[in-house]
């Protein structure tokens, strides 16, 4: 036993003492030394014991199991071999407890190989997820699930289309049945944490449908964290989400607002926006819910051109297409009406400009046809104070805006508007 040295304050001692330093190197010395012997121990006899000729299944399973017990890192060599070993003894199956003790033993290799993030061993992978597929009725998802997850943490880009089958697959696979739910479940969620850690483009597209599809909501919200993860800008498949005429108005909502949720550029979604607009007025449906999907969608759409600019030029038909199918109602929806003018004064392209200079030579004409009601009056006065706001120096502006104020035809409010817009103008 060392001897204890008793002193007040044994902290002042050791701090930076000699002591206190040759510790810590030796500490350090040991750390290291059990890392080398970690990633330097011979597993030549686990090996030999695995491919041992006359082995059981139950004395591969042991094997392993004592290997996986001595939490060793670096060995996915081992484990590779292992799978190797596995597939090749299925065929020596011959009943539920065989059946039972390899499974076991995928299972572990699976999860080590995991671990491990060991590329070389996706073909094998691969190899066993389809012999545990839950296609199967013998198979209860749970070594598929492992394969699959294992098979995504490779990394191993070769993959990922085989991935969005199984997760395709489970998408269109809706049961009442509990058991053949959970199995699907089992290995959709599998699909979904592989898909995500593969940051493949081609991932997305299921990841979403599994988000907004029949799973129970533990499944759901795992896809939604998923979706930001798997990509910065999903701009070129959610624009052809939103196109797909099979989609209804609610898959293409959620679709859009999941672009708003990426750290795509915004570039990027102001041009899926420019499509969301587009898509908003197509499709029509005697549907209530979906057509409130549809202008839901339409006005975040505007809101974001409002915010994020024009990137694409059909951005104009459809603004002028939601403004003028708003006011030929007997009931305009002014709030869509509005943001429209909001979004082309906020713009200030001559494109935009244009459109506003064109509403009010419009508004205009029924001035003078006495075709005046209050939805006239109060559009006028949006658009007379938007333009204003823009500061433009458009010539076609300041004239129908001179028009306004001097005609007679026009109250002396609706004169005093026009009046202060060209103030802002500068004249």
């Amino acid at each position: 036993m060392p001897r204890e040295i008793p002193i007040d304050n044994p902290g002042l001692l050791y701090h930076n003492s000699p002591m206190k330093r040759k510790i810590i190197t030796i500490s350090v010395l040991f750390l290291i030394g059990m890392a080398v012997f970690a990633q330097s121990t011979d597993l030549s006899f686990y090996t030999e014991e695995l491919n041992r000729t006359g082995g059981t299944f139950f004395d591969r399973l042991h094997v392993l199991e004592n290997v996986r017990d001595l939490n060793l890192t670096g060995i996915g060599e081992f484990y590779h071999g292992a799978l190797k070993t596995l597939l090749y003894k299925i065929p020596d199956i011959k009943n539920k407890e065989d059946w039972d003790a390899n499974e076991n033993s995928a299972r572990i290799a699976l999860q080590a190989l995991a671990a491990e993030k060991y590329a070389p061993a996706a073909p094998e992978i691969w190899a066993l997820i389809q012999y545990f597929d839950i296609a199967h009725e013998v198979n209860d998802g749970g070594a598929m699930q492992d394969g699959i997850i294992a098979l995504g943490n490779t990394g191993d880009q070769d993959y990922v289309y085989h991935i969005v089958l199984v997760l395709d697959d489970c998408n269109t696979h809706q049961t009442p049945d509990f058991e053949s739910r959970r199995r699907i479940q089992r290995a959709a969620s599998a699909c979904i944490i592989s898909l995500e850690a593969m940051h493949a483009i081609d991932g997305y597209r299921p990841v979403f449908f599994a988000y907004i599809g029949w799973y129970d909501p533990s499944i759901r919200n795992m896809a939604h964290e998923a979706l930001p993860n798997i990509v910065d800008d999903p701009g070129e498949v959610i624009t052809e989400i939103l196109r797909d005429n099979t989609n209804n108005s609610n898959v293409k909502l959620r679709a859009w607002q999941e672009m708003l949720r990426t750290n795509a550029p915004d570039s990027s979604k102001a041009k899926v926006a420019a499509v969301a607009l587009e898509m908003g007025w197509k499709n029509p449906t005697s549907n209530t819910a979906l057509q409130r999907d549809s202008k839901l969608m339409r006005l975040s759409a505007i809101d974001t051109i409002r915010i994020l600019g024009v990137a694409d030029d059909s951005v104009y038909t459809y603004l002028d297409t939601s403004y003028h199918n708003n006011f030929a109602t007997n009931n305009p929806d002014f709030d869509e009406m509005f943001r429209v003018v909001d979004a082309l004064s906020t713009v200030k392209t001559d494109a935009a400009i244009g459109l506003l200079v064109k509403y009010l030579n419009e508004l205009n004409e029924r001035r003078r046809s006495n075709i005046w009601s209050d939805k006239e009056r109060r559009t006028v006065q949006y658009i007379i104070r938007a333009l204003g706001a823009t500061g433009t120096s458009s010539p076609e502006a300041r004239m129908i805006l001179l028009t306004i104020q001097s005609s007679q035809e026009y109250t002396g409010a609706e004169q005093a508007w026009a009046r202060d817009a060209l103030r802002q103008l500068g004249n």
